[in-house]
């Protein structure tokens, strides 16, 4: 691999990124959703282009591991990679809106979103704008979303525009900043940097659709580098409000303190602090409804995504009770054989996501938020082949086609 080549093929990322987003102010493109989320139309064009973009990140991670360049060079390409959809409307989803909706009920409409579905109030501003499928539905997302989305929700009043910036913006600038915490944590400082900051998916679903996995990944990245540190505390309270955010972080800190005794130890204080905290403000403004949003989940859960594995099983034949079983076997045993490495001393949460995300019914292009962060922090080349043929494997997903 020529040295040198790292930063053209970054560059040429940025443009061939910037060139797919551009497409969505076509009038009436297929990439933004309307009318509840449904689609007419097709996007080949935008599909070629993130696919040539995801090409051409593979090379150039590939010339970062020959030859690195500067640090601020990459950082520099990763945040234009990143930025860059900020400059097209909302992408390939809906659920930017479906979270100013469920901040609305909270904030102005005089409801709780945990016991409150959006149609049962019909002033409210995002229903002509969210996800039809998720009218009926109380949310099931963690109290500190929830909480962090009624501000959000304010400041966005009756503008359908300014809600979507507002996620996006925030899901650019947490990818970022996910990207930044991997460098920091791996010994191939740019190569992590670049792993997560250069991947054009991250880019078009985070900046571009405003997915809260980005805080989710963020927020993981920033308890693992505060745990790295003796110098400072506090990363218990970062889980927490992981947790809070999207529930699977649980599983991440379990194996994190199997292999972590003394990180534990620190972490416990600042954990039930933020843990009685949080838990008390929801409390307060949801009452005891909150901890069922985890009904809601689970029924979101049982629901299967046409990428899932086990859709995939049944496509091939099997029974779905067949398919779910191979799934929660695979998703046992190899949380099983994770745990043993995790006693060991050795934590694989990259791989841990991984085995999540194929085992999972209901699958979705934007888990790889926190897929591809922690697999660039550990560096774990096991972990990396299979993150990225994950990423390959989940590239058209959304894409109508």
């Amino acid at each position: 691999m020529k040295r040198g080549l790292a930063v053209p093929a970054g560059a040429l990322v940025f443009a061939l990124v910037a060139l797919a987003c551009a497409l969505a102010w076509r009038p009436d493109s297929p990439l933004v959703p309307r009318n509840g989320g449904h689609v007419s139309g097709t996007a080949p064009l935008f599909l070629a282009l993130l696919a040539s973009a995801f090409g051409v990140y593979l090379i150039a991670l590939l010339a970062l591991r020959s030859a690195a360049p500067p640090a601020r060079a990459v950082v520099v390409i990763a945040a234009a990679i990143q930025f860059v959809p900020l400059a097209a409307p909302l992408l390939l989803s809906t659920d930017a809106w479906t979270y100013w909706s469920y901040g609305w009920i909270g904030s102005r409409g005089g409801g709780n979103p945990y016991s409150d579905t959006p149609e049962e109030l019909p002033a409210n501003p995002a229903l002509p704008w969210m996800g039809s499928d998720w009218r009926d539905t109380t949310t099931v997302y963690g109290p500190a979303f929830t909480l962090s989305s009624e501000p959000l929700a304010l400041v966005a009043g009756d503008s359908h525009g300014i809600a979507a910036w507002t996620y996006k913006g925030l899901a650019a600038v947490t990818a970022l900043g996910a990207a930044l915490l991997a460098g920091r944590l791996a010994r191939r400082r740019e190569l992590a940097i670049a792993f997560v900051g250069w991947n054009p998916i991250l880019a078009v679903h985070l900046a571009g659709g405003g997915h809260n996995d980005a805080w989710v990944g963020a927020l993981i990245l920033a308890a693992l580098a505060l745990s790295a540190t003796s110098r400072f505390r506090g990363e218990g309270a970062l889980w927490v409000l992981a947790i809070f955010v999207k529930w699977v972080p649980l599983l991440f800190l379990v194996l994190h303190a199997l292999a972590e005794r003394t990180a534990r130890r620190r972490a416990a204080a600042s954990f039930v602090v933020t843990a009685v905290i949080v838990a008390a403000a929801a409390t307060i403004a949801y009452g005891l409804q909150w901890p069922l949003a985890i009904f809601p989940l689970a029924g979101n859960a049982a629901l299967e995504t046409s990428y899932a594995i086990p859709h995939r099983l049944e496509q091939l034949g099997l029974p779905d009770s067949v398919a779910l079983g191979i799934a929660v076997a695979g998703l046992l045993a190899g949380l099983a054989w994770l745990a043993r490495d995790a006693r060991l001393g050795r934590a694989r949460l990259g791989l841990a996501a991984c085995v999540v995300l194929l085992t999972t019914p209901y699958l979705a292009v934007w888990y790889l938020a926190w897929t591809v962060p922690l697999v660039a922090a550990e560096e774990d080349r096991t972990a990396a082949v299979l993150c990225l043929a994950l990423c390959a494997y989940l590239l058209p997903q959304t894409i109508p086609t």
